[in-house]
């Protein structure tokens, strides 16, 4: 590693720690949480947020986007939200010379931060309005391709209690998201502080600490970050241990399992290994920055079968198994020595 990374890896973490910090003003608590979304911008990946509602969801990313001097997008999904309110259209207009042509009128997707609100309350048509353009980074209208301005983010939000009137997300399309994150309740302290901090006049505003050129510039540094051979085949195996009846499975992915992780899961492991090795000081990924990151990066990558389902097994239960079953050497390796 050369001075001249170490310095700008100094940077980096010095720049994650004045942006926990701007966010920690107004969010109370959700490290976890906080740690992921950084993680997820700072290596050019979307996250989901699943949570009841009240838990500061939606504050979380408006008070990120505060924090960053990026073009900020809240699209609240509904029944009648339709694929033009979100990616634009094209519109009649009129010239000096009375002469009528289209014109593309940009739609809330083109910014830098988007935050997808409530996201299962849309239809299928225009969610994939927005997962098409998490993937391609574009939107193509009349034909026409329009880019996305990078850095491009989506944060989507949804509500796991209410089913009526929602159309959750196929599996194909959660698997473009990084991470899959739970927001759960505070504990009595943080609660306390909630209310102390809502209920006061003092008002808490975040100040803008980072801009779009220093984002990519840290997302490519991040990827300069080294993981072992060794290190590697263990995150490999471990995306590998969620297919039922392969040759890495275990016995709970063969009994409650019908699908597994994509190659999508490896490189979401990966790279968030990447991130926390970075932030620790350390230039190289180790096992516990593989294990650390298989919860977000999997959970919305495993599809059950009826039996993990009647028996309400959660993808959680089954990684937890599978990382404790899974040895971190593998024998093929150990016959090899």
């Amino acid at each position: 590693m050369t001075e001249n990374i170490q310095a700008k890896a100094d940077e980096c973490r010095a720049a994650v720690a004045r942006l926990r910090d701007e966010v920690g003003k107004v969010i109370v608590g959700h490290r976890e949480i906080v740690d992921g979304v950084i993680t997820c911008l700072f290596v050019g990946g979307h996250c989901l947020l699943e949570g009841v509602p009240g838990l500061g969801k939606t504050l979380l990313v408006r008070t990120l986007a505060q924090a960053l001097e990026l073009r900020f997008s809240r699209i609240q999904f509904t029944p009648d939200l339709m694929p033009a309110d979100v990616i634009g259209t094209n519109m009649v207009m009129e010239d000096q010379n009375g002469r009528r042509h289209f014109e593309f009128q940009h739609g809330p997707v083109f910014g830098n931060i988007i935050l997808a609100d409530e996201i299962n309350r849309a239809t299928p048509k225009t969610q994939s309005a927005l997962l098409e353009a998490m993937q391609e980074r574009s939107v193509t209208v009349g034909g026409v391709r329009h880019d996305l301005e990078a850095p491009f983010f989506v944060l989507a939000t949804q509500n796991p209690l209410e089913m009526e009137g929602t159309y959750p997300l196929p599996e194909a399309q959660l698997d473009r998201f990084m991470f899959k994150l739970l927001v759960r309740y505070s504990n009595l302290d943080e609660l306390l502080e909630i209310a102390d901090r809502t209920t006061a006049l003092q008002d808490y505003e975040p100040a803008k600490v980072l801009e779009g050129p220093q984002i990519l510039e840290w997302q490519k540094l991040v990827r300069q970050v080294i993981i072992a051979p060794h290190v590697k085949d263990y995150a490999g195996r471990l995306v590998l241990a969620t297919h039922p009846q392969g040759e890495y499975a275990v016995e709970i992915t063969n009994r409650y399992v019908r699908y597994g992780s994509s190659p999508r899961g490896l490189q979401s492991i990966i790279l968030a290994g990447k991130m926390r090795a970075m932030l620790a000081g350390r230039y190289n990924v180790s096992y516990e920055d593989v294990r650390e990151s298989v919860l977000p990066a999997l959970r919305h990558r495993l599809i059950l079968n009826f039996e993990g389902e009647a028996e309400g097994v959660s993808a959680d239960d089954i990684l937890r198994q599978i990382l404790e079953e899974v040895p971190k050497e593998s024998s093929q390796r150990k016959q090899a020595k």
